[in-house]
């Protein structure tokens, strides 16, 4: 059962930087996914009525990174994500987790790597068994996954943009390199930072607004708000709503008896 509530989230006034997005925008930016299509379907429907409800706007949905990886189907999240971009606005962040999954296919060190991190689910989201995947060599994995993944996925993966600066604001996965000008990024940065982009204190040019770390709830430290709310360990998937010079966001949670709503 779904239901669509709006939850105010703001700071209060004198630790808030009052940041906007162009007048008659509105953007949803949705936290890392992590192959949780239960939750992300119903974040989706929870999106659509907010944004009938909501009046007339140009509106926009951002997909922050890390579609795939440690939940049961990135398949399907990918698959959702892709039809919903054909109906309306969609922008999509790359993550690391979608670097490490590109990679995999041709770098064994990486698909490695991506194996130990989440990766083995998303190969058995696309129909590998698992019987027969626990019995797979590491190269035998690479050329199952080859054959099992279509290539529609892996050009729409590899499609993905690195930045989004829409007013006030700037859109990225993991966060922003504090020392360099947002025209001025590395990808490497964008995908991959954590601590000296979190432990950074000081004002930068535009608020961030990035996943890519988990946290409790949402958290706006004024100059970086953080969405990740860890949705496949927690259970809830956040997306933030940004309009004008107000914030407020959209939460799908699955309770301990395993239904799932959104407000």
């Amino acid at each position: 059962m779904i239901k669509s509530l709006r939850n105010l989230f703001r700071k209060p006034e004198k630790d808030r930087r009052i940041a906007r997005v162009p007048e008659g925008e509105r953007w949803y930016v949705i936290g890392d996914i992590h192959g949780r299509l239960d939750l992300l379907e119903a974040l989706q429907a929870a999106i659509e009525e907010d944004d009938a409800q909501a009046g007339a706007a140009d509106t926009t949905v951002v997909f922050l990174g890390d579609l795939v990886d440690r939940g049961p189907d990135s398949a399907g999240v990918i698959k959702l994500a892709r039809k919903w971009g054909k109906k309306r606005k969609v922008r999509y962040l790359a993550g690391n987790h979608e670097e490490m999954f590109l990679d995999s296919f041709t770098d064994k060190e990486t698909l490695r790597h991506f194996l130990r991190h989440g990766g083995r689910e998303t190969v058995l989201s696309y129909g590998v068994k698992k019987k027969e995947y626990n019995r797979m060599q590491l190269e035998e994995v690479q050329k199952v996954m080859q054959k099992a993944v279509p290539a529609k996925d892996r050009e729409f993966l590899e499609s993905f943009e690195e930045i989004i600066v829409v007013g006030d604001y700037v859109l990225a996965h993991a966060g922003i390199n504090p020392k360099r000008a947002v025209d001025d990024q590395k990808r490497k940065d964008l995908l991959w930072i954590r601590d000296r982009f979190l432990s950074h204190a000081e004002p930068l040019s535009h608020v961030v607004v990035h996943g890519h770390t988990i946290f409790e709830e949402v958290e706006d430290n004024g100059n970086r708000i953080g969405v990740d709310t860890g949705a496949f360990r927690t259970g809830r998937l956040t997306a933030l709503v940004l309009e004008g010079d107000q914030r407020r966001t959209i939460q799908a949670t699955q309770a301990e008896d395993g239904s799932i709503t959104a407000s």
